[in-house]
């Protein structure tokens, strides 16, 4: 090491962070682990290729072999030390690191928000222009970490694995762990082209890929984890750096999201935050501590405490299309089994076929001709709290509210209106609009009486807009931020209303959205069967207490069907459904004995930990698990959803406190179903009928 340079140390939570400053006011971060640096391995002529952040302006040069990474940018290259404030607040332990290009005046701070008793850490820039003339900004991250692995013997080609949650319509949270070699990043050269890019362009956040990932060390025994925390477009990625690992990570970008810029003398821009941690363990270490996190920030509300049971009409059940006849019978049944909300779901609004002509949001009188009032009373009469779907972001192309609107309420790109599926994207920087939202909601609220608002999004509205601003990804990024605004100032006027966040199932599932919203539909899947590897995915992705998983029996199944689907729900949030009305008294009595025992551990969802003692589950598993640790008791959900095996083996060492913990099958009371535990090698072999199948197990440990 140069012995000039300086370093500010950080030891906190269990998290130790060196930076090195140079003699030339270059910052570096050289080290973010859970132990201390190994001196030795930072070798002095390599140690300018580390990174604190990268800052791209147009017309400014770029450096090194960088290929199509955003490494090697300038001024950044240029910015120098010129302060740092720790200091502690409300949270925990604040770091501003404070850099000047002399060249242009820019002005950019790093911060690093540190929360007590969490090996998280909440990370974002803010770019000031204190100089003469306009700047204008390509790229900026919120988080460069240079080095990840670089303790040991073992390459990084044979010791690092990425988990990745893929996501699409339907097939919501794909788990998948891949080595760096499997997708195409080998460590072969110092410096190299390549990179692994993970983006997403557009408002649906997580409609590829959920906007987080985990980087295991397995010679280490460590773990690396991140989550981007924004609503819209995003981008991070890995390439090689002065032969280390370099992680990149931003909110959009030029190059990647079509998102630029311009900053006039004494403006400032405040870069996309994200969450990154490190913890000793694997994967299932990292989840716990982003568990804990993303209950640390999120909005203090009762229904992440109280986790009432949902009741939506929509999904195996009436499909959008409700009345006043076809909804009695519904209230009656969700009351029977114990349901706390009604959500009256789609097509409440309009007659007939609605998709291109939503908007207006008033109640169909011919749907209910005594008025929905009439409906939600009824709901209100049963002990439930009434609820009602909306898509508020969004107008139908055939909407009669149109006459009321002009081509400022919504996206535009080259003069035309955005379009997706029939709908025009409403823009929430426009006042008139939120004047819009503003007042469905307070009719909903105030003069319906409703306290559940099922909030859907079902377009995408692409790159961006071009209306008042630098670039149509400058135009989605200020947008997505009046939006949350927008919810900020809702929850402020009635903090009792509970708003589920839906993006046709769940597009949106970002820690933006979710420190807001109290609840997330995790997805539309139609296959209570393909369901269950969704919902035991979930809780890597948002705690358990805010997945929403479907539960809807079916008409034409049997005992079995009916168990699976609740099984799918029981150890999360249950959005339950199908046609209860019409299900025979047995079914319909497997349903409240579910719910009834929900009741009985939702106190303990609501700050357990999630584990897969079968390890992540994908749409080959034959046998699927997920297990909630909560004090001292261990809930784990069993599901076979293909294959002819009687029974599995779930090892448990590790998992139980006690040698000789007391395990039963706690839904259904009636299972026919064995239990076999091996107090020496810690196994639990669990034997189920033939077919597919689940079971829900709670261990006293």
């Amino acid at each position: 090491m140069n012995q000039l340079s300086q370093r500010i140390s950080i030891e906190e939570n269990g998290l130790y962070l060196e930076f090195d400053i140079a003699v030339d006011g270059d910052v570096t971060l050289i080290h973010f682990g859970t132990r201390p640096l190994q001196e030795h391995i930072i070798r002095a002529q390599t140690i300018s290729g580390y990174r604190m952040l990268e800052f791209q302006l147009s017309g400014e040069d770029r450096a090194e072999y960088h290929g199509r990474s955003h490494r090697a940018s300038y001024p950044g290259l240029r910015l120098k030390y010129q302060s740092h404030l720790d200091k502690r607040n409300d949270e925990g332990r604040l770091l501003i690191i404070k850099l000047l290009d002399h060249q242009t005046n820019v002005i950019v701070e790093q911060h690093y928000q540190m929360y007590e008793g969490l090996q998280t850490v909440r990370c974002w820039n803010v770019v000031r222009n204190e100089g003469s003339l306009p700047i204008d900004i390509e790229y900026i991250s919120s988080f460069v970490l240079t080095g990840f692995g670089k303790e040991g013997q073992r390459d990084r080609n044979d010791k690092l694995e990425l988990f990745i949650a893929h996501s699409g319509w339907q097939s919501e949270i794909q788990w998948r762990q891949y080595s760096l070699p499997e997708l195409g990043l080998v460590h072969l050269a110092d410096r190299g082209s390549k990179r692994l890019a993970f983006s997403n362009t557009g408002s649906w956040s997580s409609a590829e890929v959920i906007p987080m990932a985990v980087l295991e060390d397995h010679e280490n025994e460590c773990s690396l984890y991140w989550q981007i925390e924004h609503n819209g477009s995003w981008h991070w990625e890995m390439t090689d750096q002065v032969d280390q690992l370099s992680l990149l990570i931003s909110g959009p970008t030029e190059h990647d999201n079509h998102w630029w810029e311009q900053l006039d003398p004494g403006e400032s821009f405040t870069s996309v935050p994200v969450a990154v941690g490190v913890v000793d363990g694997g994967f299932e270490q990292s989840v716990a501590e982003l568990t804990q996190y993303r209950r640390r920030i999120r909005r203090v509300n009762d229904d992440n405490e109280l986790l009432r049971i949902i009741f939506n009409d929509y999904m195996n059940c009436l499909w959008g299309s409700p009345t006043t006849e076809k909804l009695l019978p519904l209230i009656d049944a969700a009351a029977e089994v114990g349901c706390e909300y009604f959500c009256i779901d789609a097509g409440w609004y309009a007659p007939g076929e609605w998709w291109d002509g939503v908007g207006q949001w008033l109640p169909s009188e011919e749907r209910f001709p005594e008025g929905i009032k009439y409906v939600l009373d009824y709901i209100r009469s049963k002990g439930l709290i009434p609820g009602l779907w909306l898509e508020l972001e969004v107008m139908g192309i055939n909407s009669p509210k149109l006459v009321d609107t002009n081509d400022d309420w919504f996206f535009m790109r080259h003069g035309k209106r955005v379009k997706d599926r029939s709908r025009y994207q409403l823009d929430f920087r426009h006042s008139e609009v939120i004047a819009h939202a503003n007042e469905v909601i307070t009719r909903l609220v105030e003069e319906y009486g409703v306290g559940y608002i099922k909030m859907d999004y079902n377009i995408n509205a692409g790159i961006g807009t071009e209306t008042r601003t630098d670039s149509v990804g400058a135009g989605l990024l200020e947008h997505n931020r009046a939006y949350l605004q927008w919810l900020d100032d809702t929850f402020a006027k009635y903090p009792e209303l509970v708003i589920e966040n839906c993006s046709s199932g769940g597009m949106r599932m970002d820690y933006s959205m979710l420190s807001r919203y109290s609840i997330q539909s995790t997805s539309d899947q139609e296959d209570y069967v393909n369901y269950a590897t969704i919902a035991a995915g979930a809780p890597a992705v948002l705690t358990p207490e805010q997945a929403a998983v479907w539960s809807y029996p079916l008409r034409e199944g049997d005992d079995e069907e009916v168990i699976f689907n609740m099984i799918n729900a029981l150890l999360l949030r249950v959005h339950q459904s199908g046609h209860l009305a019409e299900l025979s008294k047995p079914r319909l009595a497997l349903v409240k004995e579910a719910l009834d025992y929900y009741k009985g551990i939702r106190s303990k969802i609501k700050q357990a930990t999630p584990f897969w003692p079968l390890g992540l589950p994908n749409q080959h598993s034959e046998w699927i698990s997920l297990g909630l640790k909560a004090d001292d008791r261990r809930y784990i959900a069993i599901w076979r959803v293909a294959g002819e095996g009687d029974s599995i083996t779930i090892p448990l060492a590790g998992r139980v406190n006690d040698s000789e913990p007391k395990v039963r099958i706690a839904y259904p009371q009636q299972h026919q179903s064995d239990l076999s535990w091996d107090e020496q090698s810690q196994l639990l072999t669990v034997t189920l009928p033939q077919g597919k199948v689940a079971r829900l197990l709670e261990i006293s440990c």
